[in-house]
Order: structure tokens, then sequence, then C-alpha cells
């Protein structure tokens, strides 16, 4: 057990897989007491009762705005405050330019884009009563490169990226950091469906998928290993923390040098 989140309050959303658990694993070993929040209740459910007294589930699809809104209300009154908004729910998206539809436009703004603007302004009213806060927002590298995920997915990362730099400078004299995470090819579920799909299948078989993943994307970084959720955790906790008190306005960059490389395009299944 460690200190380094003593006393704070995070919240975290697509928290019931991937990064966002081993995020919630973490701050709660951490010290911090933590709400998560995804649309799998019986995942969710587990997780918090797996994690003990200082974490929560509440469900939630944040591509609804009263979603959120409640889901910050959620974790203010069951543990009195909110210090660390960590937005990370998100999935992939099928498109291309020459078909790319009005329906695939609305759907991937709203989960991610919109549900980080939101997740943001929801936290920014509890984070001034308690006189500061934290709040990290998961992008990506394809925000920053060609070919790390479809074109629609990789300008709305961007979008994600510079709302928060931009928002930072406003809620920096508040107290309030706004940082920014933008993964490598972090073997997480999403490559293979997503956490809907992986809720559908054998621990056997997320085990093997996980693996085949971890020695593909090993190929593609400048490091003999590929990238794990909890390498993400760790950073969210660095940014959470007091440690990175002088920290904002920052996009932190965890990928094994991967966008120092060329030629990285392609299914890493």
């Amino acid at each position: 057990m460690g200190d380094r989140l003593q006393g704070k309050v995070a919240l975290i959303t697509g928290g019931t897989s991937g990064i966002g658990e081993a995020t919630a694993e973490l701050f709660v070993r951490e010290g911090a007491q933590v709400v998560i929040t995804g649309r799998s209740e019986e995942k969710g459910a587990g997780i918090a009762a797996r994690l003990g007294a200082n974490a929560a589930y509440v469900r939630a699809d944040v591509t609804r705005e009263s979603d959120i809104a409640a889901s910050v209300d959620a974790t203010v009154e069951r543990f009195g405050r909110l210090d660390v908004m960590f937005n990370n729910a998100a999935s992939g998206t099928r498109t291309s330019v020459d078909s790319i539809t009005s329906e695939e436009i609305d759907e991937g703004v709203h989960l991610l884009l919109s549900s980080v603007v939101l997740g943001m302004r929801y936290a920014v009213e509890p984070m001034k009563a308690s006189g500061g806060g934290s709040i990290i927002n998961n992008s990506s590298i394809a925000a920053l490169r060609y070919g790390q995920g479809d074109l629609l997915y990789g300008a709305l990362k961007a979008a994600v990226t510079h709302y928060s730099k931009m928002a930072g400078v406003e809620l920096g004299p508040l107290g309030i950091r706004v940082n920014v995470i933008s993964p490598g090819a972090i073997a997480t579920p999403i490559f293979w469906g997503g956490s809907e799909r992986a809720n559908t299948m054998s621990d056997e078989e997320n085990a093997a998928m996980l693996e085949k993943l971890k020695g593909n994307l090993a190929k593609g970084t400048t490091l003999p290993m590929s990238g794990l959720a909890s390498d993400i955790a760790e950073a969210a906790l660095y940014l959470g923390s007091d440690a990175a008190r002088f920290v904002n306005c920052h996009d932190l960059v965890v990928d094994g040098g991967r966008t120092s490389l060329f030629n990285q395009t392609g299914s890493p299944l």
C-alpha cells in the first residue's frame, strides 16, 4: 500500500476494463477513494467489491450528458469531494473518408470528444469547492501520427488534446490542472472489440488474445516489450498526485517510442 493519493477522491470513466480498471486498482492501492463508471453493471460491481470499501461503481454511459453529471454527483455524495477526474472511456472507430456517415460522426463525437468536454465541465464545481484538482484526459498517439487509428478517431483525439491544453489555461488559476495522456499501442481489449466483446468472452479466451497482442505490439516499439494498461495507470497516478503539482496543459506520451518509428500501421492482431 502507498500513500501518493492519500485523502483524494477520484472518478474514472470506462473503469470496468483495461486502462480504467488498472488505474482504479492502482489509485486504491495508493490511498484514494475511487468511483468507476461503465455500462457493464456486473463487471463494475465486481471490481468495486474486489477493491473494497474505498471503491464504488456507478453505471454510466458517457455518451449521455445526464449520466456524466449523475456520476459526478454520486462521487461527491459517496466520498464528499472530487480531486481527480480521469476521462478515460473510449473505443475505436471504423470509418473511411469516402464512406463515412453522419451517424458515425455523431457517435464518434459523443463517445470520444463530448464525453471528455462534459466530464471536465461537471468536474469543475466540486473541484473548486475542494480548492483545486487534477483532470486527466485520455487521448492517443493517433492524435500525433497517421496510421495509429482511423482518421475520425485521430482527429477527435487531436481535439481532446488541444481542448485539454486550452482548458488548462483557463482552469489553472482555480488550482485545477488539466493534462492529457497519449498512450501508444497498449495491450487492452480495445483491439479485439472493446470491453463489451471482452465481457462476452471467457477468461481463457481473453488471456489468449492478450498474449497474442502483447507479442505483436512489442514489434512496434523501440523497447523489447508491449505497453500494458498498468503503464498508463502509472502515468495517471503521477498526474493525479501532488508530485505533478506544477504540471499543467501537458500531453504525456506513453508509447515506448512508437511515435519515433515509421511504418507502424496495420492491425496488431
